[in-house]
């Protein structure tokens, strides 16, 4: 055999071996999020400037997300509950406090932001990721004419070409409101006539109660309206700039349920330093405002973020006024998970 060959490959295999040892003495981080919720750019921006690899995993509602962590097996760092569900873990123990003595950039988020959080106020085991309300996706090609409303699921003519988020407190959240209460009611009356709204007006016409494909459900035209986040069916038509034009993202009149997503790190975590440096990288104004960005999202949550916004929103700041805190009902959840489990969700 040739040397020239043999030393070659011999050169070759050790490169190999190098990289392999320095990829896999690498640090990890692993996260658990929403789906299409945090940039593939922001990510990559971390790991080469962090010299880490991430391992990201995702999750279609907080239930998911809960059940999972509760089950056990589940190892990860830092992990993005939304409002009403960090009361429940910090109570049961399931959350790291937070060191704001390893982080510089807490200060740039809201105060006004920081007042919703009546959950944790203090930032003492949550930051606030975004501020995200759910709202309702109209391909105008298919409905032309429409309010906007959470009536539009009553809509008879429509039936079989929309879908609502597989999420309680969302839908409940939604009925509440359209009948004039509180997403957030204590009061079994008006709970139970949210269930009846949504079982014998929505529900009939729903495709099916979706917190998984509705995105690409409506890319690809099987569903006309979705009850969604408008991330979602922002990454799913990008590509498709008929559909991108034809869509109409809006949060209704009525108002409509809020929530502040957050980035806590898991009771436990093995990566809990580098699970506060990704938290403050996030919170960066440049690669904060790269999240809002690359998703037409306005920047509710960052404040110096603001200045380096681009491009259109897909709704503003003001549009977000009109919107509800979901919040823990403490007893009252009972209510709801009777409605919903043993009524609406029955048969789907």
């Amino acid at each position: 055999m040739n040397k020239k060959y043999i030393a070659f490959s011999a050169l070759t295999a050790a490169l190999i071996v190098s990289a392999a040892v320095s990829c896999s003495s690498r640090q990890r981080l692993y996260i658990y999020n929403w789906t299409y919720y945090t940039p593939d750019s922001v990510i990559e921006k971390f790991e080469k400037e962090f010299n880490v690899r991430v391992i990201y995993d995702e999750f279609a509602s907080n239930e998911d997300m809960y059940a999972k962590l509760k089950a056990g097996g589940a190892n990860y760092d830092v992990i993005f509950p939304s409002c009403y569900f960090i009361s429940i873990m910090m109570q049961e123990g399931m959350l790291e406090k937070i060191d704001h003595l390893k982080m510089s950039n807490l200060k740039n988020i809201d105060p006004d932001i920081l007042k919703k959080a009546v959950y944790d106020p203090k930032m003492e085991y949550s930051v606030p990721y975004y501020y995200n309300p759910a709202g309702i996706a109209v391909n105008t090609a298919r409905v032309p004419d429409f309010q906007r409303s959470w009536s539009i699921f009553g809509r008879e003519d429509l039936r079989n070409r929309m879908t609502m988020l597989d999420d309680m407190r969302e839908v409940f959240g939604g009925a509440l409101i359209h009948l004039g209460y509180s997403v957030n009611s204590t009061d079994p009356d008006q709970i139970t006539a949210a269930k009846d709204l949504i079982n014998n007006s929505w529900k009939p016409n729903l495709t099916k109660f979706d917190s998984e494909s509705f995105g690409k459900g409506y890319a690809n035209g099987d569903f006309w309206v979705v009850h969604a986040y408008a991330e979602v069916v922002y990454e799913e038509i990008i590509d498709n700039p008929q559909l991108l034009k034809n869509t109409v993202f809006f949060i209704p009149d009525e108002g409509s349920p809020a929530c502040i997503d957050n980035m806590c790190i898991l009771k436990g975590a093995k990566n809990i330093d580098l699970a506060h440096k990704f938290i403050d990288f996030i919170h960066r104004p440049d690669i904060y405002a790269e999240f809002v960005n690359t998703f037409d999202f306005p920047s509710a949550v960052n404040i110096p973020a603001r200045n380096f916004k681009k491009g259109g929103q897909m709704y503003s700041v003001e549009d977000m006024i009109n919107t509800e805190m979901i919040d823990d009902p403490g007893a009252a959840l009972e209510h709801y998970n009777n409605a919903w489990f043993n009524s609406i969700r029955i048969g789907n």
